[in-house]
This record gives structure tokens, C-alpha cells and sequence, in this order.
């Protein structure tokens, strides 16, 4: 066990550092906190994570994720906006030996990769509040590869079955898409509601997301478009729900793809392919 290590595993107990400091969770924030170091500790090994290697954290609230990192020997930049939750994190920075730094702000307005840089992991326990905007936000960005490595992220289950549901699927969806084009996802570990403080009224779940290069470029922009026309109307048929985006039908009938089909049932590379479609037509179709 390295020095920083025996020094977190020294402090307090997350439950007595969250008494003392009076900390409750705060609705308005999306918070739950997870307590339970075991799943901690099994959360970070699922991280494809080396000794050194930095870790951009949001929402650490008490800071149990942070302590499962810094014990990985992780260098972290946790961006927490709850200042009451800032007494504890400075007391694991404390004794980290420079490897925790902690920015009091909105993880919606910070600059991650100015934070951290290239090659960093993303982990967090997600406020539920905010978890969606902020993956979208990571996978939506103009350059890809991204400055971030992989990204192991806590969502409330029904949020994690839809980033890796499959064509066919009531949980197929615009999030499925985006995510899979332009990543490798899998759901590394199931958190029941009981394991969080205090317990939600859902299950969780850990997804992972490894960034993978596209076989072509990807036309983002355009795949929101047309993922957000195909899903907003999900149970009317194509030809309906894309009438409204220009050049979408003309699109489908080059693929052949059949215009009686709904949303759920094409898949991330028909998808792919009509956005490519889009992208290409003359800018008055």
C-alpha cells in the first residue's frame, strides 16, 4: 500500500465525516451519495485506469469515489458546486500529496480538458439532474477523438439501459445512438437503490464508455438533427417523423431504406448513413 493510500484509508468513515459536517443531500443538486467502499473500490478496478493517470471527477460530494481513486494512485480534479461538501474534500486533499484538486464550480461550466488535458478518464457519480446533459455534452464534441480516454459513469439504471439498448428495444433510443457511434459502452456494475444515502426510489448502474475512432467521419451535428426528429415522434413511421427535416426522405429512398419504418427499428450505422446523406446533399434540397 502506497503513503497516499494508507493515509485515505485512515480518515474517517464517510458516514462520520458526513454527520459532522451536518451534510445532507440536496434534491435540487441530484445528489445520492454511495457509501459502500467495497463497490468503491470494485467501481475504480472496472476503470482501465494506471497509477499516475488523471481522473476529471464531478459532483464528489463527500468524496467516497474520490478516496476509491486516489487509492488507485489516480491524480483527480473533482469540480464539486455544494460548498458544504468542501470541508471533507479538502481533508482528503490533505493528505493526497498533491493528487486531489479541488475546483468549487458547475460542472456544466467548467473546461474539463483545460482542467485535466488529454488522456484523462472521466468518473463520477452523476447528479441526476445533470447526468444526461453532461454525456451528451462529451459526446457530442467537434473533435474525436476527445480528450478523454473513457468515461465510467454512475446513471439511474433506466438512463443506463437506454445508452447501451439495443434496435428493437423500448430503451432504443436518440441516447443509444449517440453514445454507440462514437463509443464502446457496456454496463460494468448494478447499484441497488439501498447501496446510496439516502436511497433513491430507482436502481442505478455504472456504464463505461471507451471512445473508438469512426470508420468515417461522422456528421454529429446532423445525427442529433435527425435522432432528435426520428425519436420525437418514435411511434409514427419515418416518413412521418422525418417530413419535417430537409432532405430526410429523399435521404431514405437513396439508401432504401423503407419509409414505413419506425424510429426504434434502424440501426446506429442506417443512422450513421443517413446523416452521411444529409451531410452531402446539395444545400437547397
Amino acid at each position: 500500500m502506497t503513503d497516499v493510500a494508507a493515509a485515505i484509508a485512515a480518515l474517517p468513515p464517510l458516514r462520520d465525516e458526513i454527520a459532522a459536517a451536518g451534510l445532507r443531500a440536496d434534491k435540487s443538486l441530484g445528489q445520492n451519495f454511495l457509501l459502500d467502499l467495497n463497490l468503491l473500490d470494485r467501481i475504480v478496478r472496472s476503470i482501465p485506469l494506471q497509477p499516475g493517470d488523471r481522473v476529471f471527477e464531478v459532483g464528489p460530494g463527500p468524496g467516497g469515489l474520490t478516496r476509491a481513486l486516489l487509492k488507485a494512485g489516480a491524480q483527480v480534479v473533482a469540480v464539486e458546486r455544494d460548498e458544504r461538501a468542501l470541508p471533507i474534500l479538502q481533508r482528503i486533499s490533505a493528505v493526497s500529496d498533491g493528487a486531489l484538486t479541488i475546483v468549487h464550480g458547475d460542472a456544466l461550466k467548467v473546461n474539463a480538458q483545460e482542467l485535466v488535458g488529454k488522456g484523462a478518464h472521466i468518473a463520477a457519480n452523476l447528479p441526476y439532474n445533470i447526468g444526461t446533459l453532461l454525456l451528451t455534452r462529451w459526446l457530442s464534441e467537434a473533435q474525436w477523438l476527445p480528450w478523454w480516454r473513457s468515461a465510467t459513469l454512475m446513471f439511474q439504471k433506466e438512463v443506463a439501459d437506454r445508452i447501451v439498448a439495443q434496435p428493437g428495444s423500448s430503451a432504443y433510443g436518440r441516447l443509444s445512438v449517440l453514445a454507440q457511434v462514437r463509443c464502446e459502452v457496456r454496463i460494468k456494475t448494478l447499484l441497488p437503490a439501498r447501496a446510496f444515502t439516502p436511497p433513491p426510489k430507482v436502481d442505478s448502474a455504472v456504464v463505461q464508455l471507451i471512445p473508438r475512432v469512426p470508420e468515417l467521419a461522422v456528421p454529429m451535428q446532423i445525427l442529433e438533427r435527425l435522432t432528435a426528429s426520428a425519436f420525437g415522434q418514435r411511434r409514427k413511421m419515418l416518413r412521418q417523423s422525418l417530413k419535417g427535416l430537409p432532405g430526410a426522405l429523399e435521404a431514405l429512398a437513396a439508401l432504401e431504406i423503407d419509409p414505413t419504418r419506425r424510429a426504434e427499428t434502424l440501426s446506429v450505422s442506417e443512422y450513421v448513413a443517413v446523416a452521411r446523406a444529409l451531410a452531402s446533399a446539395p444545400a437547397d434540397s
